[in-house]
């Protein structure tokens, strides 16, 4: 009789449904406030995480960039006539492609009425910008870095004009061939009214270290930084880049959430900790490689998600240690002989409700 009671009193419910009534509630809960966790194991790891890195456009930008200045450099080797023309040639070729500063460029070709030449052979360039033939000639449009680096076509001339664009915040793309940049381009993105309150709760949340990685140049993305509080920018960075940032900062500094909604995060999100997409705004791309989507496109989400997760991991371990010292106890008792058969049966079923119900508090955030 009395290794029967034992082996009632050794029974696990109670330490075995702790965690699963609890995840599932949490989940539940999750999404009735817009952010969708793929599964329990994202929820222990969001409640590890010590870094958080922000991609910029779109994430803590607006998404929604607007065309600030149009510069011509050169009015010779056949390119552009006059500024008009310049963002005419500009949204031909950007029509094609689907990256935020793309459209911008092409909704303000529509809006001042210009004419947009017919292109061929358009191809982007991952992390760089894009190229196509009109009338014949291979045209380029991206970042400065392009045509420095990968074109050699020299900037020393507009650099100044450059840097004092991307010292205001702005996004500086040149229009061009292989031979002679004909003009430029600045673009400037709206940060998210609740950028700066959100990356200061993170802070406050005991985040280490809120980071941002960014395709930008270097002087604007720091400009950003600057008014939202960031505390390390890292620039210039191509998709593979990103990637090898998160997998660097996870080996330095821990757990790693990376937040971003564009196709060239997917490599980053896939790499990080927790991969967090910007979900209204967010490319199926982002959203299939993410683990966890922000619905309303609201970055005071992502901090309610990292105290949801840390309340949710705090409830388990409550439920475990409850769930622990009922049964260490049922069995020191049966044991000892002490406690019979039906006292055991009853205390179990008892400690079973105790955990379920301290589970379901995860119903109420």
């Amino acid at each position: 009789m009395r290794a029967t009671v034992f082996i009632v009193a050794a029974a696990p419910c109670a330490l075995v449904i702790s965690i699963p009534i609890t995840m599932v509630a949490a989940l539940g809960t999750a999404a009735r406030n817009g952010v969708l966790i793929k599964g329990g194991v994202y929820v222990e790891d969001l409640a590890k995480v010590s870094v958080v890195a922000l991609d910029k456009t779109g994430t803590l930008t607006s998404g929604e960039p607007q065309v600030t200045d149009v510069l011509l450099t050169a009015r010779r080797d056949g390119g552009p006539a006059d500024d008009g023309a310049l963002l005419g040639l500009a949204a031909a070729i950007e029509r094609h492609s689907e990256h935020p500063l793309a459209r911008a460029i092409v909704r303000r070709a529509r809006e001042a009425d210009l004419a947009v030449p017919e292109v061929s052979g358009f191809r982007a360039l991952t992390g760089a910008g894009a190229e196509a033939s009109v009338n014949g000639r291979r045209v380029f449009i991206g970042s400065p870095a392009l045509f420095e680096d990968r074109l050699g076509t020299p900037l020393e001339t507009f650099k100044a004009e450059i840097t004092r664009l991307q010292d205001d915040g702005k996004t500086v793309i040149v229009v061009g061939d292989e031979r002679t940049a004909w003009g430029l381009l600045a673009l400037r993105d709206t940060l998210r009214p609740n950028a700066q309150r959100a990356v200061a709760a993170l802070h406050a949340a005991g985040i280490g270290s809120v980071v941002m990685l960014t395709g930008d140049n270097l002087r604007t993305a720091r400009a950003i930084a600057r008014e939202v509080g960031i505390d390390e920018v890292f620039a210039e960075l191509k998709p593979e880049d990103k990637a090898a940032r998160v997998r660097a900062l996870a080996e330095e500094r821990g757990h790693v959430a990376m937040v971003g909604d564009g196709v060239n995060d997917a490599p980053a999100l896939a790499e990080a900790t927790v991969g967090v997409a910007m979900g209204a705004a967010g490319t199926d791309v982002a959203l299939e490689t993410a683990d966890v989507a922000l619905m309303a496109d609201d970055l005071d989400k992502l901090v309610y998600a990292l105290g949801h997760a840390k309340r949710t991991q705090a409830v388990v371990r409550q439920n475990l240690a409850l769930s622990a010292i009922v049964i260490g106890a049922l069995i020191v008792g049966a044991v000892a002989g002490a406690f019979t058969l039906p006292i055991v049966v009853v205390a179990h079923e008892v400690s079973e409700f105790l955990v379920i119900a301290s589970g379901l508090r995860m119903l109420r955030s």
